[in-house]
């Protein structure tokens, strides 16, 4: 946890536990609840009751947990880590357990069962407070930017996160399903599922070694094991030193990388002398070589007698009436 993101979480509980207190109490915040609630927004503009009656989808649990583990399923099997979804699980397990508290724990009726006006409505048996709808379209469409991996993607994705929770939580207050005070405790519980995430990052990478553990048993593979490579020996049981490169030369001082293993083997001497790789070639001097004769067309050829030359033909003319001369 850095320390911005503990700035914030500590923020978000102070101003989640001062709307709860404010609901408690009674106070302006329930007034402006039902101010908005008498106003009717979805008797004022009925042109757009239909399209956001199907916008609120997006807030719903069931389509948005299902679109969003559909994209991050794709992105475990191409990274071939199960953190994305564990992580997407993690979230709304979080979710589930405090925000479904609060919402038994407190027992608020929302704004179409309201009995009391200028009432708070609490501990009556509901379960609208805090808004379900806009704290799962926090969680659900933040877990994107969360595991977003390049910088630009993760700030792209929180400001598209964050206008979706926005929407979101403004259309079920247009539809007369929540009140204000209920949406605006969603967007915190929302949020402070995402800043504890990190939090337990530890727990959803232990799990991901276990889950991992359990498929190899399961497909009857051992775990993978990087090969041991024993170093070249010759036959008195002497080490062989490694080949050199190619731009490298004996008696150069340059480190040389060994081959995997060597130093580890049960027959590798203390100082082991070092040999050639391969046994040296020996070549006579160059006086001692046979003479080699020319050879080609320019080689003379006595025995080949002379090609006679063929004769020229003499042109012939003739005449103007006459036999040719």
């Amino acid at each position: 946890m850095s320390r911005t993101r503990l700035w914030l979480f500590g923020t978000t509980l102070v101003a989640y536990a001062a709307i709860v207190a404010a609901v408690l109490t009674t106070s302006w915040l329930v007034q402006l609840d039902w101010q908005v609630m008498l106003f009717r927004p979805y008797k004022q503009w009925p042109q757009i009751h239909t399209l956001l009656d199907y916008f609120v989808v997006l807030g719903q649990r069931g389509p948005t947990a299902v679109i969003v583990a559909a994209w991050l399923g794709w992105r475990t099997w191409k990274q071939r880590t199960l953190r994305p979804l564990l992580v997407l699980g993690t979230s709304l397990l979080l979710l589930n357990i405090s925000v479904g508290a609060a919402k038994y724990g407190l027992g608020r009726l929302g704004p179409h069962y309201a009995t009391t006006i200028g009432s708070a409505e609490m501990f009556a048996g509901g379960d609208i407070f805090p808004s379900g709808h806009t704290a799962n379209a926090v969680v659900t469409w933040g877990v994107l930017a969360y595991l977003a991996t390049t910088p630009s993607a993760r700030r792209v994705g929180s400001v598209i996160s964050a206008m979706l929770a926005l929407a979101v939580g403004m259309t079920t207050i247009y539809l007369g399903t929540h009140w204000v005070s209920d949406v605006l405790s969603g967007w915190c519980a929302g949020l402070l599922v995402l800043l504890a995430l990190p939090w337990f990052e530890p727990a959803v990478a232990r799990t991901e070694q276990w889950a991992m553990a359990r498929w190899v048993q399961w497909r009857g593979r051992p775990a993978y094991a990087p090969p041991v490579v024993a170093p070249p020996v010759a036959a008195g049981g002497e080490l062989l030193p490694p080949r050199l490169p190619k731009d490298r030369v004996e008696g150069d001082t340059a480190p040389v990388r060994l081959p995997v293993g060597a130093g580890v083997s049960a027959r590798t001497p203390s100082a082991a002398p070092r040999a050639p790789h391969y046994p040296v070639r020996t070549y006579p001097p160059r006086h001692e070589r046979s003479p080699v004769t020319p050879a080609g067309p320019r080689r003379p050829h006595a025995e080949r007698p002379a090609r006679p030359t063929p004769p020229v033909p003499v042109p012939t003319v003739r005449g103007r009436g006459g036999p040719a001369v």
